[in-house]
């Protein structure tokens, strides 16, 4: 393989396709820089493309009738934004933008639709994916239900130290504390808490994880439901 089918591999979806069907849809994929903020889809706006990260994070939040923005799903190097698509959608339910800074590949919304058909390795691959996805929105959902707020805060910083490169990352106390739905106070007493145990390190906006058996005993049991499921469906397929 050459070097734009290597870093193509980048992805791990990407990743689990043969050469013969990573090299058909090659020529569909655009790279692209994911600046950090960066809006990819809009509340009620066209889904105009499909987007591979190979580094950094996406987040998905819910619809603004919720009436403040809460994260429902992030996705890293393991995935895809644009999962609605393969099921018939055109429009984005909520938004999506770039958590955390990186890099990936971008395909058009048409392309996707219809390589999906022309290439059944790569529908087969996506189709798995989607369901991965809703996994973690459901679980994501029931999550912020029924379990504390330091152990959704764990929860959710494992998910991003799972996605990005070594144990540091840009993270804001007031961001985190919109993507979990929660007053500020609330997440700086938490995050202090975490802190003082040894679990995290906080310095001017960013976010070290210093321990991550200590924080993965403090999230709930749900990150490692959906960690287990991701890991299924990034099994090379029978």
């Amino acid at each position: 393989m050459d070097t734009v089918h290597t870093e193509l591999r980048g992805n791990r979806l990407l990743a689990l396709l043969d050469d013969a069907a990573l090299r058909a849809i090659a020529p569909l994929l655009q790279p692209v820089a994911l600046a950090l903020r960066e809006d990819l889809y809009q509340e009620q706006a066209p889904m105009r493309h499909a987007w591979f990260p190979t580094d950094g994070v996406l987040s998905m939040l819910g619809s603004a009738a919720a009436e403040t923005d809460v994260e429902v799903a992030t996705i890293g190097s393991e995935g895809m934004l644009g999962a609605g698509l393969l099921l018939g959608a055109e429009l984005s339910f909520g938004r999506a933008f770039v958590q955390v800074e990186g890099t990936g590949w971008r395909m058009e919304a048409a392309d996707l639709r219809s390589t999906v058909v022309a290439q059944p390795p790569f529908g087969r691959v996506l189709h798995r994916y989607a369901n991965a996805l809703l996994v973690q929105i459901a679980q994501g959902a029931a999550c912020n239900r029924a379990h504390a707020v330091e152990q959704r805060c764990a929860r959710w910083l494992l998910q991003t130290h799972d996605r990005v490169r070594g144990d540091e990352f840009e993270l804001t106390q007031e961001f985190l504390a919109q993507m979990l739905g929660e007053r500020l106070a609330t997440v700086n007493q938490v995050a202090a808490s975490l802190q003082k145990r040894g679990l995290i390190q906080y310095t001017r906006g960013r976010i070290q994880v210093t321990d991550r058996e200590g924080l993965e005993a403090a999230a709930c049991r749900c990150y490692g439901f959906v960690r287990t499921e991701y890991g299924r469906m990034l099994s090379p397929p029978a």
